[in-house]
């Protein structure tokens, strides 16, 4: 197979993901209605981490040897930031719409060259500098626009954003020294755990893991859903399909997650934005564009977001 279809195929396959993702903020609002958000996302990651061991130990069981204590630490930090945004958003669901969720969310992709320039001392270059000024204009017609009143919901995908962005920070500083898949499947037990806890801590998980709530449709559609494809195909996809394409192709790609999201959200339950918010909306997206149009500069890769 030539490299320009292999090029396709993989810039198809990216998108896919970007598509996965962006559906996922739906399907995730619709199964909370039924589980508490710590108990849906432990079950969620708990099962993703037994599909991705079960590859590795399919597929890469070379990997299985270079598992080490070093590694289960790395994989330990870059998993409690990965927890507090998937707990962050999760929560924040509940009190805001999915369309503005996917597009808050979006904001870590222009956060990152800022904190990049503050804990890595990397130099801010003026295209990232406008992206996070495009950015955070776009975030204020978004969540004040329109109601001029900040929405809690809106204010924890905020926060899940600024966490999403620092473990891309951290995994550009971990993930060189460690095979991929492995690395992968440390985070996600990670967020299994600390999940649980959450759950076990702050939720009545006996009263939501009954046979009754958890296999209702909404709870197994979304299982299945954000288990295989939106995180283990996912990761699966981005380590294979990113040696084929360039940077800045996948960057825009990613950044159709949002729009994706708001499409759904649309379509599924008449999530209808202001006049506002759209611009907001695209504001937060050119905003996306600028951050990653750094050529001279590596491209650090996305880890599972959705």
């Amino acid at each position: 197979m030539s490299f320009l279809k292999k090029t396709i195929i993989a810039d198809l396959a990216l998108l896919s993901v970007a598509f996965i993702w962006g559906i996922t903020f739906v399907i995730v609002q619709n199964a909370i209605e039924t589980l508490p958000p710590h108990t849906f996302n432990a079950l969620r990651f708990f099962m993703a981490a037994v599909l991705l061991f079960i590859i590795i130990a399919l597929f890469f069981k070379e990997q299985l040897r270079m598992f080490s204590k070093k590694m289960f630490i790395s994989g330990f930090i870059l998993g409690i930031w990965l927890f507090g945004g998937y707990a962050l958003q999760t929560i924040g669901l509940l009190h805001t719409t999915s369309s503005k969720a996917g597009f808050i969310t979006a904001l870590s992709v222009a956060l990152i060259p800022l904190f990049s320039f503050l804990f890595l001392k990397q130099k801010l270059q003026w295209p990232a500098i406008a992206g996070v000024v495009a950015a955070t204009i776009g975030l204020y017609f978004l969540t004040l626009g329109d109601s001029l009143s900040l929405n809690k919901g809106d204010f924890l995908v905020f926060l899940c954003a600024i966490c999403f962005a620092l473990q891309i920070i951290f995994t550009g500083i971990y993930a060189p020294h460690y095979p991929a898949i492995s690395l992968a499947f440390v985070q996600i037990l990670t967020v299994a755990l600390l999940s649980a806890g959450g759950a076990f801590f702050f939720e009545n998980w006996q009263a939501a893991l009954t046979p009754t709530r958890l296999f209702q449709p909404q709870i197994i559609w979304a299982l299945l859903i954000t288990v295989g494809p939106a995180t283990v195909f996912a990761f699966l996809a981005q380590t294979i399909c990113q040696k084929f394409t360039t940077p800045t192709r996948v960057a825009l790609i990613y950044a159709m997650e949002p729009v994706f999201a708001a499409l759904a959200s649309f379509f599924w339950t008449d999530d209808v934005l202001g006049y506002k918010a759209l611009g907001g909306c695209l504001l937060i997206f050119i905003g996306m564009i600028l951050s990653e149009l750094r050529p001279e500069q590596p491209f650090v890769k996305k880890t599972i977001k959705q």
